[in-house]
């Protein structure tokens, strides 16, 4: 059995993400083999929050090199959650905008 823990691993913290919060929209980086209803659970559970809905990006590792050695970062997967209109906010992004 996951736990919340298990299946949200951190925020994503950009521009893009940030602008969203205005929409009630938060970005997560979650694990692979996780489908949305997991996700939304986890966030409920984690946050105290009413989730809307959930869309999920599987976002392919880019190309890195050091030196002469080569290789890809590893795949990850995104979600980004959508909270209902009379849902609160999430405590944790509140001082990042």
């Amino acid at each position: 059995m996951k736990t919340a823990q298990d299946i949200i691993i951190k925020p994503i913290i950009t521009e893009n993400s940030m602008m969203a919060q205005q929409f009630k929209k938060y970005t997560f980086k979650v694990a692979k083999n996780t489908n949305k209803i997991e996700i939304a659970k986890a966030v409920e559970e984690l946050f105290g929050v009413k989730v809307a809905k959930v869309n999920t990006v599987s976002v392919k590792g880019r190309f890195k090199r050091m030196g002469r050695s080569e290789g890809y970062k590893p795949d990850w997967k995104k979600a980004i959650v959508t909270l209902t209109e009379d849902s609160k906010t999430i405590e944790f992004f509140e001082g990042m905008m």
